[in-house]
């Protein structure tokens, strides 16, 4: 069980790292828009 224990673990910690790179792009992403929008 040791085992799937650790694949769980890693496999979270991967989920995690892809879902705050996704929030961040999409932050990103809006800002940027905004900006061109307030420059037109």
């Amino acid at each position: 069980m040791s085992g799937f224990d650790i694949v769980l673990v890693i496999a979270i910690i991967l989920f995690a790292r892809l879902g705050v790179r996704l929030i961040t792009g999409y932050i990103k992403m809006k800002k940027e828009k905004e900006e061109e929008d307030d420059a037109s």
